[in-house]
């Protein structure tokens, strides 16, 4: 059984890797061209920052960037550990990094596909063997798979961390911290993961992951610093990060070219109001309202629209992108497997149907959207997986009510007439 087991996910890797050299196989060729899409994150948010920090320069400045190297977009707020983290990437020449970077992407998604079999493997007892060859290739076919090694993002080790700390914050919170530091190279993703985490009762896991990110960015941070010329120096530079963030045509709340997936951007793009301080409601509202309620599901049969409920607060909260739904995967097919058990309750097939709406990024391929652009125009074309993916958040909520409503029922008990 192990020996078919590794068979298994070697092939799965070997025809993943395949498919992705012949995808990108141009990108490592042209490096330089700040237009190429492909490997375009690799390029902007990993290979060119990491060497501008060798350099003796602040990656986290745009005006650096973009004066030093070839890039398209700035280097976002990712965690300063980062930067170490990923440092043998950006180490050898930049086709040698890209060409490994896609491997260890690919090796990530299967290693959530295995995650993922064993969050369905806790519900119903199928083998895990199976379960990760039918998710992996499911993964590498979707466009949300795709693009992660299109595009060369760091979501698959994200996802990875996200997964491993939900599912490991009961029986190991140690490996879960550790998970949940990974979750935290991306702010967006660290901080409402770690504060939905401490809500459900992990308080060591989310404030121990927390620490453990923070510890292992100091080094860089103290680094930097003493670079800039001190603190107030330091803080500038990410003021005007942010402020470039927020100027973007991709990643402004008010942009409607954006492909922003939370509340407070598909809000814009769906009504073309963006009053002030929608981002910060939608935040609060997202996280009050899924803190109340995972609270509630806490019965192990409702752990999976628990989790569910926590990947999908983490993406609508605060900006994120398509892609971002990935951490949602391992929950989602939990969500499956037991509405399957217990499809009569309504609160399942709501749960159902949730899961029915997170998956439309995954089967948003260029096939569907030619078809969406040429029928309806590109606003629609940019705003459908937001709404699939708020709307999703919505079902969850729904399902969670019916579910902590059933459970706080009180008995029923048989009266006899005589």
């Amino acid at each position: 059984m192990r020996r078919s087991r590794h068979v298994v996910l070697l092939i799965a890797a070997v025809v993943g890797s395949l498919g992705a050299w012949h995808a990108l196989e141009p990108s490592w060729q042209a490096p330089a061209d700040p237009v190429e899409v492909r490997l375009q994150d690799f390029r902007d948010a990993l290979y060119f920052p990491i060497k501008e920090f060798l350099a003796g320069g602040n990656p986290y400045d745009p005006a650096a960037m973009f004066a030093h190297w070839t890039v398209r977009q700035d280097f976002n707020l990712y965690q300063p550990y980062h930067l170490l983290l990923h440092l043998p990437f950006a180490l050898p020449g930049y086709r040698v990094g890209a060409v490994a970077f896609a491997v260890s992407s690919l090796l990530l998604l299967i290693a959530l596909a295995v995650l993922t079999a064993y969050a369905v493997h806790r519900v119903v007892p199928v083998s895990v063997t199976v379960t990760t060859a039918v998710v992996t290739a499911l993964l590498v076919t979707s466009q949300v798979g795709k693009a992660q090694l299109y595009v060369g993002q760091v979501n698959p080790l994200i996802a990875l961390g996200a997964a491993g700390a939900l599912l490991t914050r009961r029986d190991r919170p140690g490996w879960a911290a550790v998970a949940l530091a990974l979750a935290w190279l991306k702010p967006q993703y660290g901080f409402p993961l770690a504060v939905l985490l401490f809500a459900r009762g992990s308080r060591r896991v989310a404030l121990t992951g927390t620490a453990v990110a923070a510890v292992a960015s100091l080094p860089v941070v103290v680094l930097l610093v003493l670079r800039g010329g001190g603190i107030r120096p330091f803080l500038d530079v990410v003021a005007a990060n942010l402020a470039h963030a927020r100027s973007t045509d991709y990643g402004a709340v008010d942009s409607f070219t954006a492909q922003r997936i939370d509340v407070a951007a598909v809000f814009f793009r769906v009504t073309g109001w963006a009053p002030t301080g929608v981002e910060l409601v939608a935040l609060a509202g997202v996280l009050v309202t899924t803190v109340l309620l995972v609270r509630r599901l806490d019965w192990p049969s409702a752990e999976p629209v628990a989790d569910l409920l926590t990947c999908l607060a983490v993406v609508v909260c605060v900006v994120h992108q398509p892609g971002d739904v990935l951490i949602a995967v391992p929950a989602m097919a939990a969500v499956i497997v037991s509405w399957w058990r217990r499809r009569a309750d309504s609160g399942w097939r709501t749960a159902a149907f949730a899961v029915a709406a997170s998956a439309v990024p995954f089967l948003h391929l260029y096939t569907v959207d030619s078809t969406v652009l040429s029928l309806f125009g590109s606003r629609v074309a940019v705003t459908i997986d937001g709404v699939a993916v708020v709307l999703a958040w919505f079902l969850t909520v729904a399902a969670a009510v019916r579910l902590t409503g059933t459970r706080a029922a009180p008995p029923v008990t048989a009266v006899s007439v005589r």
